[in-house]
């Protein structure tokens, strides 16, 4: 297999939202995005109880992408503006399609705050198409015990498979673009190669531990944790020096012009216009807070 070479190996600083602090590898001063995706937001780990806790999302609208959420520890209520409410435990995946609108709004479950715990999650907003960004919202939750997992011959790799498909296994998560995105686990000493689409853009992002990529490139937490793949190959090596726990995902590239503000993810200004005024008159829905 012809290894895909690495184009970039990005950093992962903390920014600030509003009070909680995150790291945030895309987008950055060097990475705009990485079509098709925007913003991959890596939260915690908090601890949460009832004296602290920041990460409580109230009602809030999205238009034209799909935000996900890969839950690592803890545990949310998840509430829209559809009548969908549930709560996503650690593995979980929660993948909203907000299409021509959704509001919604998570949080750490009472509970969970009532007894305390450490709280950490993959934010990601995954882009739509112009043709797709306004269907009809949708939401998706998949429990952790329903996913498909490939292991490697050593038994040391596990590959959580969440949407789209490798080595004839699919995911869970129906999706509305060509897009993968697998949860790997790798013990020390561990090593696999992972098959990539050509026609997809790469990355993978490192949550914890220390791994080796293609055989000479080295992933730290704290400094570099994202790599970013050429389209040039079929897949890329994976080895773990510590026990790690990785994101990568990949998809099809739509080479569309982008017009963001805020929640909204649209391809020219008149139509993020058209999405506030359409916030305002009550046509994405409507969510009481709780």
């Amino acid at each position: 297999m012809k290894l895909n070479t690495i184009k970039r190996i990005g950093r992962s600083d903390f920014v600030n939202m509003g009070p909680i602090e995150l790291r945030q590898p895309i987008p950055t001063r060097q990475i705009e995005n990485i079509d098709p995706f925007i913003l991959l937001h890596h939260y915690g780990p908090y601890e949460i109880n009832e004296k602290n806790n920041p990460f409580d999302l109230g009602p809030h609208p999205h238009r034209g992408f799909e935000p996900v959420t890969f839950l690592i520890q803890g545990e949310q209520l998840h509430r829209d503006s559809l009548g969908h409410e549930s709560v996503v435990k650690a593995g979980d995946v929660q993948w909203t399609t907000s299409g021509r609108g959704i509001i919604h709004a998570e949080g750490p479950t009472k509970e969970f705050v009532k007894k305390g715990g450490t709280l950490e999650g993959i934010q990601l907003w995954l882009n739509l198409p112009a043709e797709k960004k306004m269907i009809p919202a949708d939401y998706q939750h998949a429990k952790k015990e329903d996913f498909n997992v490939i292991s490697s011959d050593d038994g040391k790799v596990a590959i959580q498979i969440v949407a789209g498909e490798l080595d004839g296994v699919y995911g869970r998560i129906k999706t509305q673009t060509s897009v993968n995105a697998f949860m790997i686990d790798v013990d020390e000493g561990g090593e696999h190669t992972i098959s990539i689409p050509n026609a997809h853009k790469p990355l993978v992002y490192l949550l914890k531990g220390h791994v080796t990529i293609n055989n000479n490139t080295d992933l730290v937490q704290d400094e570099s944790q994202l790599v970013e793949f050429n389209q040039d190959g079929e897949g890329f090596s994976i080895k773990g020096n510590t026990e790690s726990k990785l994101l990568f995902l990949s998809g099809k590239p739509f080479n569309e012009k982008i017009a963001s503000w805020g929640p909204y993810v649209m391809n020219t200004q008149t139509e993020i216009m058209e999405a506030l005024r359409d916030y305002q008159d009550g046509k994405m829905g409507f969510l009481p807070a709780s």
